[in-house]
């Protein structure tokens, strides 16, 4: 048993040595426990990864590092929390899902669940022509994926910067909408100008919590984020939509 131990100790050491720039000790025990350090271990060692760097964004239910791939190329590293995680909000998501049939009842178990349903998402959004992160690698909490950037440097979210062009830009947006819809067969269901990036044209992002059409709550949530785009585009000087007609025509494929 002991030899065992001290075999996972030098695993947990390994895997810290990987973990280039962090605030302090503390954000790595809080973030990087024995599970979590342990599936990055296994990352670096399948050559899926080679290093993790600072910090990205953080999140009530987790946080996102820059990391490093063994080409050199930079992925961004999604790590949910455990601690920290929102049970209660993401079962909502995923109950009424037909690809997660048996929700897990343990906490590690839904988590798992979850990243691998924004794995599953990015997979099917990518293959409609949705402009996404694209997926690498997800294992137990922690999703590997497109860095969306430069440099190091993430692109930003419409939040953080107007887009130069806002007419062209809404109706890329909506498109994407259109094509999770009709191609996908999903709907964002936390569509706004926070989880949007601007990297030569608009980037949909954080869409773990996407529902398939035939979730009960897929048309309120479609709905909803279709009226959060309109409302953002209303604060600018060109022509405004009407909510309910552009519901309709992107419902029936007319939104081009």
């Amino acid at each position: 048993m002991s030899k065992k131990v001290d075999r996972i100790d030098q695993r947990l050491d390994k895997a810290r040595m990987r973990i280039k720039r962090s605030e302090d000790r503390q954000v790595i025990e809080s973030v990087f426990d024995t599970r979590t350090l342990l599936t990055l271990y296994h990352m670096f060692n399948r050559g899926i990864l080679d290093e993790i760097n600072g910090v990205i964004s953080t999140g009530k239910e987790g946080n996102v590092y820059l990391g490093v791939q063994p080409d050199g190329s930079d992925a961004a590293i999604k790590i949910y929390r455990i601690t920290t995680f929102n049970f209660k909000r993401i079962t909502m998501y995923l109950e009424g899902d037909p690809r997660f049939a048996r929700i897990p009842r343990s906490r590690s178990g839904l988590i798992t669940a979850w990243a691998s349903k924004e794995y599953k998402n990015l997979i099917r959004a990518e293959a409609a022509g949705v402009r996404v992160p694209h997926p690498i690698h997800v294992q137990r909490n922690i999703l590997v994926m497109e860095f969306i950037g430069e440099n190091g440097l993430p692109a930003p979210t419409m939040h953080q910067q107007e887009p130069e062009k806002p007419e062209p830009t809404r109706k890329a947006i909506l498109q994407a909408v259109s094509r999770l819809y009709h191609e996908a067969n999903l709907v964002h269901s936390d569509l706004s100008e926070y989880n949007i990036m601007l990297w030569n044209g608009p980037v949909l992002i954080d869409i773990s919590q996407a529902v398939v059409l035939d979730h009960p709550y897929s048309e309120m949530f479609f709905e909803r984020d279709i009226r959060n785009i309109i409302a953002y585009f209303d604060g600018f000087d060109i022509p405004k939509l009407d909510l309910a007609d552009t519901i309709k025509a992107i419902r029936a494929g007319e939104f081009k």
